[in-house]
């Protein structure tokens, strides 16, 4: 047996390229046909908006395919896998490889690799793109469609709590002392009932205040309006209560979100379903060298017994199965009764035991 653990370049070519390319035209065929599902869905909510046309639904799309790749990219990776050992078993090319002396490491070995190699693309494409695209498409649906923000990446519906007074920002730009709140509304309720609105365009901190240009009070009680311009409201009302208000991980990159955690820690607040995000942005990319591992147990076995198709079931349930323990562990992080790591990483290091052990008891 060769201790080499690539005895091959040929084989470790000829595997790669055929799970690479299996693994691509899976995922190309599912995203034409979930886009195309999910087009059927969305298309009259963005041609409601007067003056959408074919424009729109091309930029939705835009949005929309990333985060359908980024979700599916794992699965294609599983299918690829089970595909691809399934044909070299079928045709008695594993077989080939251990009378040569391959281990049944050796024989996954290349797909492993290049299974690593999809997880740092599919990390670099959620960190650039996905989660860019996720933050903008979130803004446009909250905007019904309308004109697309500039800011994909800006708070926007912003609710703080000013005591007993409400504090609502259409849109927040910038962090800590340059934040600026467009759209502000603010509702006192001194009394116990809304006693008056006062309404301003932008405002901005001085000191520990906010500084409310042009602005307007409503009395609730006369029904009368009048012009207060520049004033002082917020006392107390720091400004990462806005910028994070909502932080949502999949709108997030990184080190976006490694940032945001780090503001919150300091302003003293919970950050345990974040932390369970942030490494989850490691973990779930990852995922795909398990792949491999847990849809190995097609590749071994005589295809003339019969039970290739069982075999490949296996793999697809051992696959999915990670999933839905992913999926679960996430959950339970998000909820604060995992621990962070535990939440990100339990599932991936219990499947791989997993998958070893049903490696070494299938192998022969």
């Amino acid at each position: 047996m060769s201790v080499s653990f690539f005895p091959s370049r040929t084989i470790t070519m000829y595997v790669a390229k055929m799970f690479l390319i299996r693994t691509f035209a899976i995922l190309f065929a599912l995203v034409l046909i979930l886009q195309a599902l999910d087009l059927l869905g969305e298309s009259d909510k963005i041609l409601a908006y007067q003056g959408n046309g074919s424009a729109e639904i091309l930029t939705y799309v835009s949005l929309r395919m990333p985060q359908i790749i980024a979700r599916f990219l794992p699965f294609s990776v599983l299918l690829g896998t089970l595909v691809t050992l399934a044909t070299l078993n079928q045709n008695s090319e594993v077989i080939a490889m251990k009378a040569a002396g391959l281990s049944a490491h050796q024989v996954l070995a290349p797909l492993i690799v290049a299974a690593f190699g999809v997880a740092l693309i599919s990390f670099a494409f959620n960190d650039r793109i996905v989660s860019r695209a996720t933050a903008t498409l979130d803004r446009w649906e909250k905007a019904e469609f309308g004109p697309l923000p500039k800011d994909g990446r800006a708070p926007v519906n912003v609710w703080v709590r000013d005591g007993v007074n409400l504090i609502h920002a259409k849109a927040v730009s910038g962090r800590g002392a340059a934040t600026v709140l467009e759209g502000v509304t603010i509702y006192n309720r001194g009394s116990g009932a809304l006693d008056s609105i006062v309404r301003g365009p932008t405002a901005r901190t001085i000191g520990n205040e906010w500084q409310l240009d042009k602005a307007t009070r409503f009395d609730v009680a006369r029904g009368t309006q009048m012009d207060m311009g520049t004033i002082r409201v917020g006392a107390g009302v720091r400004p990462d209560q806005f910028t994070l208000a909502t932080v949502d991980t999949d709108e997030r990159s990184f080190r976006s979100l490694w940032t945001a955690v780090g503001d919150l820690k300091a302003a003293g607040r919970p950050t345990e379903a974040l932390e369970a995000g942030l490494w989850h942005k490691i973990s779930g990319p990852l995922s795909s060298m398990l792949m491999p591992l847990l849809g190995a147990v097609a590749a071994f076995g005589i295809a003339r017994s019969g039970r290739l198709f069982v075999r490949a079931v296996i793999g697809m349930a051992l696959g999915f199965a990670y999933f839905v323990a992913d999926n679960f562990g996430l959950a339970m992080g998000n909820l604060g009764a995992y621990p962070p790591l535990l939440a990100a990483w339990g599932p991936f290091l219990l499947f791989l035991l997993i998958g070893e052990t049903v490696l070494i008891n299938t192998e022969e």
